[in-house]
Formats: C-alpha cells, structure tokens, sequence
C-alpha cells in the first residue's frame, strides 16, 4: 500500500522571484539577497580587482512560507540593514544577521492574516516607510494593514485602515514627505487607471488626503517607482508611457508598446533606473534635471537578458538580473556597445529549471539509472534541460586493455606542469603509454623502470626523479635520462607486497608484518627505519598533506587479522593511534587527505563500506568516526583534482567521487558501470583528465562539475511545453511556441518538433495552424499494428471563445528522421489528455473522457474512430490510466475514478472525491492510491474503497494522506534519478518524481509501514532542534491548507527536514538519538540511504 509517503527535494527551487541589496552581515559588507519562494540566500560581493565582481553565497536557508515579499530597511539608530519578509500564509518576520554565529536571528515575527477579507487578486504588497516609521502591507482588498515603529524601532500592534480603491495595483511610500505618505495606483470600475496619495495619520489609525494625485493614466499603467528626495514624487511606468508625476511636475515620455516587470534603481539619488520588459530588454530610465526640478525623463535601450523577475543594481555597473522564466544573470553594463549594439554583458548565468511545464523521464545512456528531461522556461528564455543524478565522465580516448591492477601517471621532471607517462601494472608485467606528437596514447620504454613484473606503486620524485617499487625492489630513475639511478633490493626471502610513496618518502610491506621505511635522496635510496608489526599489512598512505606537500610525518597503515587502522609517526615508524574497525572484512585502502582545509583519514574495506575520520595533524589522532556504504565490492582510493579543488575517487562496482562542500563530506556516483582503477591523468592534450580502468578498456575523460546533480541546458529560443520521448526511434517529440516581437504587434507560432536523443538537435518539425496549440502528446502503438507513433492534442484557442470547442488528434509515424502525419481527427473541444489504453487510445476533451480504436480501412489506411466515452467534469485536464481504471483530476472537482467495462464497451464512473480541489496534476501510486496535487500547493492522497458495504461508501474515495508541498506541481511520473540496485534497503522503493514551478524537482516515495513510524518519529524530535528561520512553525507550513479550511499534515513526511540530521553537529545528533533511543550511527546510516532516494 502506497499510503505512507516521503517527499523529499532531489533540486531546490531555483526560480528567482526577489532580491534586494544592503549592508546585512555587516555595516562594511554590500550583500545580495535573493529570495527563490520558499528560500533565501544570503551572498557577499567580493570586488576582485575593479573588472570583476563575484558574488560570494553565505547562506542559504529554507523558509517555512512561500515569500510574497522581502525588503531590507535601517531602523533610527542601527549600523546595518534587517530583512523584512512576509509570507502568502500572512506571517512575517524581522531577520537580522548574528556574525558570530553566521546565522540569522528573529527580531519580531507574528501573523498579519485576518479572518474575514478578500484576499487581493494582484498579490500581497509589503511596503517600508524611508524614514521607518511603519511598514504597510496589502493583502485583503480594501484594507491597508499598518504595523507601526516605536523610536527604538520595535514593532508596536498592527491595525487596518479602510481603503476606498478596491482594484489597487501598486502602493509605495513616497520620499521626503514630513508624515508617512503613500501613492496608489488603482483601477476603477469603467477600467480606467489614476493614483491618489493618502497620509497615514497614526495617532488617529486613518488616512488624510495626500498632497496631490493624478487621474486618467495610460491603460497599461501597472508599476510604481517613488523617487528619493532630493527630487521626491513618483514614476509610474505604463505600457505605452512613463510618467513622471510629483505635487509640482507632470512629465511623460512615450515608449514601444511593453510590460514592464522588475526595475532597479542605479543612483542613491534616484536620477537613474534599469527597467526590465517581458521580452527581456533592459532600458535605462534617466530623469533630467536642473538642481532639484525635474525638466523631463528619457530612456534608452541598453540590450538583452533573460527575462526579469527582479533587477538589482550592485555597484561599479554590476547588475544581478533574477528570473522566473530563464536563467538568472550578473551582467555588467559597458560604456561602449559591443559589435551587435548591446550594452549589456553577461558574466554569469545561474541555472533555473523554473518554470517546469512538462518534464519526462529517460534512461539515455541504458544504464539503468533515470534521467529528467525537462521543458524548462519560457517565451524567448524557454529550453531544455537534461537533469541527473551523479559526475559524467565525457571519454577523451580510450583502448582496449584487459586484467590492469594499477595505474599512475608521471611527469618528465618535477617542475612540469603536466603529465607525461601512464605507467599501466598487470600480473607479470608493466607497461609505459605516453602521449605521442599526434595526442595518441602509445607505448614507450623509461629504460631504467623493471618491466617483467607488476609494479606495486610509482611516483615522481624531488630532483627530477621517477620511483618505482616491485615485489622485488624499489627503483630509483631519472626522469630525463630514463636510467635507472639507485635500487634498493627487498631482504632475501622476503617479497614486498604492499607500497606507497610520495616525492621524498618510500613505505613499503613485506610478508610477515615487516614495515620499512626509505627516504629518497639525490640518485640514492635510504632505509631510514625498519618495525616488525604482530600481523601482516594490508594496505598503505602518506599522501603529503601536511604544511610540507613533499613530505608527511604520518602514515596511515591497515591491517589484517584485528581488523584495524593504525597512524604511525614518520621517521620513527612510532604507533600513534589504533582504531579497531569491527567486523570480518579487512581494509584494502587507506587515505590521508585533505578537504577545505580540514584533514580525513579515509579507509575502505573489501565489501565497498567506507571510513571517515577526522585527523588532528598534530597528534595523529582520529575522531568523529562515520561509515557509508558505497558498493558492494572492494574499493580503491585515489585523490584527483578538478577545478584546481582536490576530490577522491573511490573506484569500486559504484565508482563514487567524495568532495567536500560547506566543509561536510559528500558523496556524488559517477556515471560509470565498475570501475577497478583511476588515476589522474592531467596531459597537455587532455588537460584536467582522469585514466580509468573498467571491464577490458582503459579510458581517458575529463570529468563533469563537481555536483549531486549534473543539468545540461538545450536552449530552443522558443518555449517548449509538451515533451515525450520514443524509445524505439530514438527521439523527443515537444509541442512548443514561439514568440517573436515585431514593433507593432507580437506573434505566436506553434509547432510539433522532433529532436534526436543524443543530441537534441531539430531533426524535423510540422507547424500547427493559426491559433492551433499543441495541449498535449504521447508515444503509443495501438493493437493490431506494431509501428509505434506520436499522437498530438491540439486546441483552437479563439480570442473571443471562452474555451475551446475545436481540436484536433494527429497521429505521426518517425520515417527517416521525418514527421509523417499519418491519420487526423477533428474534434469538438480542446485534447487537454492522450493516454494508451488497452491498444486504444484515450483523450480528455474538454468536460469528456472518449476512446478511440484505431481502424484500417479498405485502401489499407488507417483512422481514429470513436467507440465510447464519458461525461460528467467541468473540464478533465490530467488523466492517468492503470489496468481498466482511469484516474481523472478535474479543473476544480479533485479526482474521480472511472472504470472501462469490455461487455458493454463503456466508461463508468467508480468512484470520486467530493472534496472541491482544484487540480494541477494526478499520479496513480498503486492499484488502490491516487496522488494530486493542487493549485494551493498541497498534495494528497486518496483511497479507493473497495471494502464498502454500501454503494454510496464504495462510490467516495477516501482522504488518506495531506500535506503542504509550498510547491505549484504540474507533473508527476512514476521514475528515479538515481541507480536502482537491487541489494539497497531503497532498491525496492517505489518512487514518483514532481516537476514544478519554482524549478524543483522532488521525489515521492511510498515507505513500508515501519519505517515510516520510525522515521515520524524522527521527524517529530527534528522539529524540537531545528526551529524554522524568522520562528516560522514546521507543522503550520506543512499543513493541508486551501480557501476552506485548515488541516494538519497526515501519512506524508517531509523529507528535507529529516534528511537535514545529517547537518546537525554531533551534540545535537546525540541529543536526538537520546530521545529516540537509537545510536546515532544507526541514525546516520537510515537517513543516508533516504538520500539515496534522489
């Protein structure tokens, strides 16, 4: 049963809805903050040198309320800025920056919502008084909610104050004015636009009739910008005009027809604004003026971004553009255009999934691990992204070599840069591959190197030299030369069986528990030291990490028999700590390494588990000991450096990189089947790569950024709305617009396109026709006939029909790369739905469920023709099928089930829920278990009630499970991100993965009971430890909440909390584990495999 369920982010939102800059983490500090709906991030610019300026993040926190606005403001008195933020549920919050701590601290928090009021239909306005004396807010229509200052700037009781103008679309303060001021901008019932000040008298809680006010704007007027003194007054931006309007000026300025979304204010005096257009082009905004008189505004194109949800002027020309539709930018704006006549030079992109219309999920590389294939965007900004779990390896080269047991490469001399031999060990013999003149790997002799044995470790050594230690000797070798300098023999009747070495130092272990230790010299070799240990060795490290990069004073050495893990202190070859590991399985490699500036001991057994320790440098001690699993067979450590950042690769049958990120461990896959050994291999053709060996092949590749989750971005200049993949043709169908802005008037195309898998490149399209939207699409084969097609709903949408009463159905079959239309069906209303269905094929019309079967006709042709159909919905908009059962989620009458019955040939309905929501997608989980999600971001579950005695009982599907998501989904599919294997305790999971507005990507899992109850309660004790930023309540934000009513969260856990144990510092994880009587490894180890959930 899929009733108990775990929802979880897999990708954060990352669509930018606001941002804003101050002196926040400290008075000398200028911060950026950005808000992406439901978090905040905290960056500091950092100036490097007077070019660039980068943007450093501090923090980044969720927030349990979906930001509807955020504002910074400096009470009287104060050195630096506080944050004001205020959610959609009317709570909000004062923040203020603890340095110390480097955390944010609640300065006031409390609930502005009220029981009876219209909620406004242009969303909530929070606004700051300049001088702060209050804040005001609008949230219900006709009444503006004050929250005065007292002159210590605390919050004093909030009040309402009735406004007359119903329709507001903007309010600001306005500067310089001796009391509080404020500037509507409003609509009337005869739909023409004005604005009007009011006085917000305090003492007596009313409005006062303001200075001025200004009637009969331009229709499209939508934007409020309050100008600082000494100019003061108003700019009110339209869509075919600006105005500049103050109780002494009124000038305005024409422009080309636009919508104006963000602006930013470029001057402290306020003479300058970027403006911001739904198309994406960013004007600057100048008002001249002669001292303090305003003489006219004018405005200039300056060049292109993404599309603006919000503009933040920086400093020194820099500008943070923040997008709901596209990828968010910093761009600097040059004094000179460049060849295309654009100003505006992009710096950085930030990448934003947002909105998700339509996503799918594939399994492209055929390895069995999912990725998400995302319609992303939208207008101008629309793409694709290509979203997975885990490090891709791009081959460079590669040749087949079968039975390597080791790898490393070397320089030709110590001061090389790069590297120039691939030293490559089997069995019984070594081989040497070098890049030749032409970039190809070929072999090549270093004379002085043993080549009829398998070398056990080698490394480039101080002065030019090469070493290399067999089980018979360790060779000293000149790099340039290639002659061999100096050879230590291993004592007669001893073989070396292990070795590691670094530029200056040589360990190695023989049978019978003997540890040596050589230094290397000028041409010689020196045994400096020489332990007998009780058992024999398994494994060595001293990997220089110390201040000293040639050279450790610690060795790490594994052992058989006790099965444990010893420092040892170097020269002395003295025993500095012991850690027993537990456990049969003995270590097979050590590590000393180092990340972010903190030092690790890694250890990895033979059965693919995995060690971590803290290492005190100075005492050799190992502390806070933790265990992952990464595999199933043994593992090899190896450090690597990507990015100029040093990782480790842990190549084993799930070859993993482990890297460091807010100095705590992670752990990403990399997307490689086995892998038995790697090396850095960082040439002067393959810069940055890494040598792997894997089943009979050795490979060189560079490799991806350093992530959890890897995004490839197709942009298609057009918005890409519906997507489906076919396995069979090895293609992508989406319906997608496009959008172009000629001066007069602005025109929109649709087309059904093809792309190719690999490469996503247009291989064939067919345009719709006029007002023709391609609604929705599907890869499918109907019975009798084996070719598989993409079917295509579309939709006429009339600008004067109030919805649809025209469709089409077109069936295309991929030939040669090419769209064929085979067959087409006109239908009455618009095909929001396409599913396969028992060979048949099943479309959503409007308020009606109809089936088609697929007909041959007599010339051998074929055609869609009706069988049977349902009515009953306002309009089904998602459907999912399962068996003979069809699950429909409606406009706004929740989910209902129908079931298809082969006697008669019809459609019947089930069973529904006779809750009103107002639907936004449906997934089935299990045969008795429906999924929604729905337009006030909750999710929930519903029953079907076989059990029933009654028609009436068996005809309801039953609640189960509710919960508050804070997330807008618009689909669900049944899939995984990440490799499912089948020996995993998550191996058996069933998961569904959500696409959603603010770019989030989540994943739904259905737990087994009991794991479920442990981790409630897990979940519960969190809530007492982690309180929510601004003393937002965890159990308030997830609880089922629509215009209605009010419930608390039930048969769903929230993921992102639970799996924020793992953050926790240890006395804190102790603190928990007291509480729930669980040690906290256990603890550990049963959150870290949630995570491997996503």
């Amino acid at each position: 049963m899929s009733v108990w369920n775990y929802a979880v982010t897999a990708h954060k939102p990352t669509n930018v809805t606001h941002s804003c800059v101050g002196n926040f983490t400290s008075p000398q500090e200028l911060n950026l903050i950005i808000a992406k709906c439901t978090r905040i991030e905290i960056h500091l610019l950092t100036p490097q040198g007077l070019q660039v300026l980068t943007l450093q993040p501090m923090l980044d926190v969720p927030l349990y309320g979906r930001i509807a606005t955020l504002e910074l403001f400096r009470p009287h008195g104060e050195v630096q800025d506080f944050l004001f933020i205020s959610t959609e549920r009317y709570k909000f919050c004062v923040l203020q920056w603890d340095a110390e701590a480097s955390e944010l601290i609640t300065r006031a928090m409390g609930d502005v919502s009220d029981r009876i009021g219209r909620p406004t239909d242009n969303g909530q306005i929070g606004i700051i008084d300049p001088d702060c004396r209050l804040i005001g807010l609008h949230l219900y229509d006709g009444l503006f909610k004050v929250i005065p200052f007292d002159n210590k700037g605390q919050l004093k009781e909030a009040f309402n104050v009735r406004l007359e103008e119903l329709q507001v679309l903007d309010i600001k303060f306005l500067y310089g004015c001796s009391k509080p001021t404020i500037v509507v901008l409003y609509q009337d019932n005869k739909d023409a636009r004005h604005v009007k000040t009011y006085e917000v008298a305090l003492k007596d809680k009313d409005f006062v009739e303001g200075p001025w006010s200004q009637n009969n704007l331009d229709n499209g007027a939508g934007l409020l910008i309050p100008v600082p003194m000494p100019l003061g007054g108003v700019i009110i931006i339209g869509e075919e005009t600006i105005v500049y309007c103050s109780a002494s000026a009124f000038k305005a300025i024409p422009t080309r027809p636009s919508i104006t979304r963000a602006y930013g204010r470029v001057d402290a005096d306020g003479s300058r604004y970027l403006l911001s257009d739904h198309a994406g082009f960013l004007h600057l905004l100048v008002i001249t003026h002669e001292r303090e008189r305003v003489t006219g505004l004018k405005i200039e194109l300056l060049g292109e971004t993404s599309i603006a949800s919000t503009l933040s002027y920086l400093d020194n020309a820099f500008v943070y553009v923040g997008s709901s539709y596209g990828d968010s930018q910093l761009v600097k704006l040059n004094l000179q255009p460049d060849s295309k006549g654009s100003y505006v030079e992009a710096l950085e992109r930030y990448v934003n999934l947002g909105p998700i219309v339509d996503f799918c999920v594939v399994d492209l590389e055929r390895q069995g691990q999912g990725q998400v294939v995302t319609c992303s965007g939208a207008y101008k900004d629309g793409s694709l992204r290509i979203v997975r779990n885990g490090i891709g390896i791009n081959e460079q080269a590669s040749v087949e070599l079968q039975g390597i047991k080791g790898m490393w490469s070397l320089r030709s001399s110590t001061d090389d840069p790069y590297d120039t031999f691939l030293v490559v060990s089997f069995i019984s013999e070594t081989r040497i591959l070098a890049m030749n003149p032409d970039d190809e790997l070929e072999e090549t002799e270093i004379e002085g190197f043993y080549s009829q044995a398998q070398t056990l470790f080698c490394h480039d050594a101080v002065h030019n030299q090469l070493v290399q230690v067999t089980e018979n000797s360790v060779r000293l070798v000149s790099s340039t030369s290639r002659q061999l300098l100096h050879e230590w023999p291993a004592p007669s009747g001893f073989s070396v069986n292990v070795a590691t070495a670094n530029a200056t130092q040589v360990l190695l272990a023989t049978g019978g528990g003997h540890l040596v230790y050589l230094e290397i010299g000028d041409g010689i070799l020196t045994q400096v030291k020489h332990a007998q240990l009780e058992y024999e060795i398994s494994c060595l490290d001293i990997n220089a990490i110390g201040e000293n990069r040639n050279h450790s004073q610690l060795a790490a050495v594994g052992m058989w028999t006790d099965i444990s893990v010893r420092i040892f202190s170097l020269p002395g070859l003295d025993l500095v700590t012991k850690e027993n590991l537990g456990g049969e399985i003995i270590p097979r490699s050590v590590l000393l390494c180092s990340f972010e500036g903190v030092s690790y001991l890694l250890c990895a057994l033979g059965d693919g588990h995995l060690f971590n320790f803290l290492l005190n440098m100075n005492t050799g001690g190992l502390m806070d000991r933790k265990k992952v699993s990464l595999g199933t067979q043994p593992i090899t450590l190896r450090t690597f450096s990507s990015k100029s950042t040093t990782h480790v690769f842990a190549a084993s049958d799930r070859p993993t990189v482990i890297y460091s990120s807010n100095k705590k461990l992670l752990y990403s896959n990399v997307n490689l089947k086995e892998v038995s050994h790697m090396c850095p291999f960082n040439s002067a053709a393959f810069p940055d790569s890494l040598a792997i060996a894997k089943e009979g092949e050795l490979t060189i590749g560079t490799i991806d950024d350093i992530q959890k989750l890897h995004i490839r971005s197709i942009p298609l200049g057009e918005h890409a709305r519906r997507i489906c993949h076919q396995e069979q043709t090895r293609t992508f169908a989406i319906c997608s617009v496009k959008y172009s802005h000629t001066s007069s008037e602005e025109s929109e195309m649709h087309f059904v396109r093809l792309l190719d898998d690999q490469t996503f490149e247009f291989i064939s399209m067919y345009a719709l026709d006029t007002y023709e939207y391609g609604c929705s699409i599907l890869s499918c084969s109907f019975a009798d006939d084996c070719n598989v097609y993409y079917c295509v709903g579309t939709a006429y949408v009339i600008p004067d029909e109030n919805e649809p009463s025209k469709g089409r159905i077109l069936v295309f079959v991929v030939e040669d790369g090419k769209l064929q239309l085979i067959a087409e069906k006109e239908i009455k209303g618009a095909v929001y739905s396409l599913n396969s269905f028992n060979g048949k094929l099943l479309a959503a019309i409007n308020q009606k469920i109809q089936l088609y079967k697929w007909m041959l006709r007599d010339d051998g042709s074929r055609e869609l023709q009706f069988e049977s159909g349902h009515h009953g919905h306002i309009l089904a908009l998602f459907v999912q099928t399962r068996g003979d059962f069809i699950v429909v989620g409606d406009l706004m009458k929740s989910i209902s089930l129908l079931i298809y019955k082969h006697e008669e040939g019809a459609i019947e309905e089930r069973a529904r829920d006779y809750n009103a929501n107002w639907m936004s997608a449906v997934e089935i989980l299990d045969d008795d278990i429906y999924l929604g999600a729905e337009n006030n971001f909750n999710l929930f579950t519903v029953r079907k009630n076989s059990e029933g005695t009654t028609d009436e009982e068996r005809g309801r599907l039953e609640v189960v499970g509710e919960f508050h998501l804070g997330e807008f989904v618009n689909r669900f599919q049944h899939g995984s991100l990440v490799m499912r294997l089948p020996d995993s305790d998550v191996g058996q999971i069933p998961t569904v993965i959500f696409g959603t507005v603010n770019g989030v990507i989540g994943v739904i899992a259905s737990l087994p009971h009991d794991q479920y109850v442990f981790l409630e309660k897990l979940q519960s004790n969190l809530v007492k430890v982690i309180k929510g930023v601004g003393g937002l309540s965890h159990e308030q934000w997830r609880s089922f909440n629509n215009e209605k009513r009010t419930a608390d969260a039930k048969s769903f856990l929230d993921g992102d909390l639970i799996e924020s144990f793992l953050d926790l510092s240890r006395g804190r994880m102790e603190e928990i584990s007291k509480s729930i009587g669980v040690s906290v490894e256990e603890l550990c180890k049963r959150v870290e495999e949630l995570t491997r959930l996503h």
